[in-house]
This record gives structure tokens, C-alpha cells and sequence, in this order.
């Protein structure tokens, strides 16, 4: 896999919020794969932090969207699961300092 289109996928993702918390969707770990092929097609699985999140049907717009700006990235397939149910240990460690809870 490209790490460099990896990489600027992943810069893009920290620009995407749930606007209900100060942190990125990448560091609250909302992003379970990502994966990019030869060809430039990028494979994303992401959830949100529960099944009745009131931007459901607006963030994964967003990522695809933040995803597609990415150098080197054709399209991009998204799939929104809730399997495994986000908790809030999926969370990077500076989401869990920006949030007061590491």
C-alpha cells in the first residue's frame, strides 16, 4: 500500500470533528481500517460513537470527502459498522488528555 497516499488520507481525517466532541475522528478512533490499492481506491471502515449519532449522515460524507482530497486517491469506498460498538478506549491517548480522561 502507498504510505504516502496513506498519509495524507490520515491528515485529511484530522480535519474531520464530530461536532459534538474537540477531537478528530482519526483520534477518537472512529477510523477502524483503511486501505488503499494499486490503483489509487481506497477502502474505509469507520462507525460513529453510537448507532443514533445525530451527524450520521452527514460525517461519513465528510470523510469520504476529506479522504478523496488526498494525492493519488481515485475514489473511495466507505462502510459505516457498529461492530465492534465504539467505546471510549478506542481513543488515541491525546484524544483521551484533550478530553481529560488520560
Amino acid at each position: 500500500m502507498p504510505n504516502s497516499i496513506k498519509d495524507n488520507i490520515i491528515k485529511n481525517l484530522h480535519t474531520v470533528y464530530d461536532p459534538e466532541i474537540p477531537v478528530d475522528i482519526y483520534e477518537l478512533g472512529l477510523i477502524y481500517d483503511l486501505k488503499i490499492n494499486s490503483e489509487g481506491l481506497v477502502d474505509i471502515i469507520m462507525t460513529l460513537t453510537s448507532p443514533n449519532c445525530p451527524v450520521a449522515e452527514i460525517l461519513p460524507e465528510q470523510v469520504k470527502k476529506a479522504a478523496k482530497k488526498a494525492k493519488g486517491v481515485k475514489d473511495v469506498n466507505l462502510k459505516l459498522v457498529f461492530e465492534p460498538p465504539w467505546n471510549p478506549d478506542m481513543m488515541s491517548e491525546a484524544a483521551k488528555v484533550e478530553l481529560n480522561m488520560g
